[in-house]
């Protein structure tokens, strides 16, 4: 029970808490004296002048330090209407004012604290030591900052993994909830990659470190939360102009309150003074404040929750707003993981020759196509000459030297000066068949065509149709791929439509086009070789991020698990929070109208006016906080509809 007790009031709420409780106490006991002791009415005034001290300490040096500033905040308007009720001999009410004001304050914290934990609780996923196995087969717990990339690392049942690496011997299921929010265990092998933060439940594994413990997946998930923190939304930007400027209004209209109906009406000082007060209370716009970082705050930290990073307040409240979602198609619409299906070699060409040469050329980029490539040609050929001058051409293909020979592979238009009638016809045959057709040039002389193919996530029409569902109005596929890929692709996905055989410009073109006729624009990539893309569009969304330093960096939002049903969930959370903000700012807006005629008109006391203020900024943080418990929803599967075929830009 203690231990519960300091989960939750910690160093920024303690203070809080122990300021509002004693206000509390020293306002009820001042109370009961002055209605039930008439005697003691020096005592109970005593104890109110306590509840204002303890109560308004810290909002009176917020509000100091903000005038030290230049600016007048809310602490400061309630500060001195408590004042004012003091100053009009009405000590109670301006006690009941401080204690509630000090016990929203409270709340507030609290709830964004709430949020905060749900962030800071990543931090504990990460263990402070690890065993490390030394090279005379010796183990030794090391803290976690000594380890070193290469290291190799012990993780037994039970424990959590406290840096990233590849498993080298050793099976088991790995919890990775915390960082790609898959909700089951994922079975681990020699050659498969792990997380910081995965909890090892049932074998024991080895594992050789990829990367430091700073600069882990979990540590830069972390940093980049952070940093989202801190980032604000559209609306949080008008809101804090409302906290700068709107105060000074207020207090504008409280002096013009106290000031006019004396000299115009003939009302007394006194009374035209308690109005101002009231105004001075009800016009205050603390739920005005808080009620989009209520929202953005406890937004980010769902999604974290669910492998959802969204870096920062203004990609959540776009992510609410997307009309149009276009996907590029390799390793997002498909798996990403192609396969060598054939060899059609030219004339006098050997398939080992072949296949070894595009296999060489294709060495050192990152593209899935020719990791597929290489990975067979290394099954078959074994060892692989060193490409020399290489030269990678987005959308095209790579030209490098293998051998002294200036060999080119990639799509026909890289190779069409040189490519003769019957590689192209060939390139034709294998795209007819919905494969991706790879040809090869040495020298100039053709040397054959590749064939490779990839297979579409099983997952992704649903996707599709689930993001029709909550109002995305267009879907679009955007790829470099040849067209007859690319309609086999979009017919299986259920695009509306799809663009083909584009370079990395021309896909900035069609996001361009989309926006202007549809408005805001969603892509969504790898985050590989999609980053002028991601960046182009109103919101980049980057998958697979938990093993992608590139997604982490070049995306808005990036989904830590390989897994496209995450993706409406981003979606559906960015409407949700976005309905979140509107509920709150109506709400606190509504009050303050209400509050301020009721007290035009006579009906208010200064009391119910306090209720009602703080009432409202309590109903505003509580609703904010609502979007922790936001979970995700299975999407269901639907029948694609008809595809589209767009032919340029």
């Amino acid at each position: 029970m203690v231990q519960a007790s300091k989960d939750w009031l910690d160093d920024g709420l303690r203070p809080l808490v122990t300021a509002t409780a004693l206000s509390g106490i020293f306002l009820a006991v001042g109370w009961i004296l002055e209605h039930r002791a008439p005697g003691l009415h020096a005592w109970s005034a005593a104890l109110y002048a306590a509840a204002y001290a303890t109560g308004g300490y810290l909002r009176l040096k917020d509000g100091l330090a903000a005038l030290r500033r230049g600016s007048l905040n809310i602490d400061m308007l309630m500060v001195l209407g408590a004042m004012g009720a003091a100053a009009l001999g009405r000590w109670s009410e301006g006690a009941v004012l401080i204690f509630l004001f000090a016990l929203s304050n409270a709340l507030e914290e609290f709830a964004s604290g709430k949020t905060r934990r749900a962030i800071e609780s990543l931090v504990t996923l990460r263990p402070e030591q690890a065993l490390v196995r030394q090279e005379d087969g010796a183990e030794r717990m090391v803290p976690l900052e000594q380890v070193r990339v290469g290291d190799v690392v012990v993780v037994r049942p039970g424990e959590r993994l406290g840096v990233d690496g590849v498993v080298v011997d050793g099976r088991s299921a790995v919890d990775q909830a915390a960082i790609t929010g898959e909700s089951v265990p994922v079975a681990k092998e020699a050659g498969s990659q792990v997380y910081a933060g995965s909890l090892n439940t049932t074998g024991s594994l080895l594992v050789r470190v990829t990367k430091p413990a700073s600069d882990s997946t979990l540590a830069r998930v972390i940093r980049l939360v952070e940093q989202a923190q801190e980032q604000k939304a559209r609306v949080q930007r008008a809101v804090d102009w409302i906290d700068r400027y709107y105060t000074l209004i207020v207090v504008g209209v409280a002096l013009a309150a106290w000031t006019l109906p004396p000299l115009l009406a003939g009302w007394t000082w006194s009374d035209s003074f308690y109005l101002a007060m009231q105004l001075l209370v009800v016009m205050s716009p603390c739920a005005l404040v808080i009620a989009t970082p209520a929202a953005l705050l406890s937004g980010i930290a769902a999604g974290a929750r669910q492998g959802i990073l969204f870096k920062g307040g203004i990609h959540l409240e776009q992510a609410g707003a997307i009309r149009v979602v276009a996907f590029d198609k390799t390793g997002t619409l498909t798996e990403g993981r192609p396969r060598l299906t054939a060899l059609h070699p030219a004339e006098g060409v050997s398939e080992a020759e072949l296949l070894r040469l595009a296999a060489a050329a294709e060495l050192r980029s990152g593209h899935p196509l020719a990791r597929a490539i290489v990975a067979a040609a290394r099954q078959r050929c074994g060892a692989l000459p060193q490409p020399e001058q290489v030269e990678e051409q987005p959308g095209l293909g790579v030209a490098a030297t293998v051998e002294g020979r200036r060999v080119l592979v990639g799509s026909r238009r890289l190779v069409e000066q040189t490519a003769d009638g019957r590689l192209l016809r060939q390139a034709e045959q294998v795209e007819e068949q919905g494969e991706t057709a790879i040809l090869v040039v040495a020298d100039g002389e053709p040397l054959g065509v590749l064939s490779v193919a990839d297979q579409i996530r099983p997952q992704a029409s649903a996707a599709i149709a689930a993001l029709r569902a909550q109002g995305i109005e267009r879907v679009v596929m955007l790829t470099g791929d040849n067209e007859r890929v690319a309609a086999a692709v979009a017919a299986q996905a259920g695009v509306d439509e799809y663009r083909a055989a584009l370079l990395p410009a021309d896909k900035l073109q069609a996001i361009a086009e989309l926006e202007r006729r549809y408005g805001p624009v969603a892509m969504v990539g790898d985050g590989i070789n999609d980053a002028p893309a991601l960046a182009r569009a109103t919101l980049g969304v980057a998958m697979g991020g938990a093993g992608n330093d590139a997604a982490l960096e070049s995306a808005d939002v990036v989904l830590m698990a390989d897994d496209l049903a995450r993706l409406p969930d981003a979606f559906r959370l960015g409407r949700r929070t976005r309905q979140v903000v509107a509920q709150n700012l109506g709400l606190a807006t509504a009050v303050i109208i209400v509050l301020a005629a009721t007290s035009l008109l006579g009906a208010l006391t200064l009391p119910l006016a306090v209720v009602g203020h703080e009432g409202s900024t309590i109903l505003v943080a509580v609703n904010g906080m609502r979007l922790l418990l936001s979970g995700r929803r299975r999407s269901l599967p639907a029948p694609p509809p008809g595809v589209e075929q767009v032919r340029g830009i």
